[in-house]
């Protein structure tokens, strides 16, 4: 049951940062195009990590 539940909170918060990660990035397109280099480069890493963290919540579980 203990095992059930983490699953489930586990899949609830992956599921979250996918979503952040969507809107962070379909509100940052061509937004700030003009803007140093460097913001576009740390905000792809920065939604690379989130999508990453995401994916390790549930990687070898079941």
């Amino acid at each position: 049951m203990r095992q059930a539940i983490d699953t489930a909170r586990r899949q609830s918060l992956q599921k979250d940062l996918r979503t952040l990660a969507a809107r962070i990035r379909a509100d940052a397109e061509g937004r700030y195009a003009s803007t140093e280099p460097g913001w576009q480069a740390g905000a792809e890493w920065t939604l690379q990590w989130i999508e990453n963290t995401a994916s390790q919540l549930t990687e070898g579980r079941s």
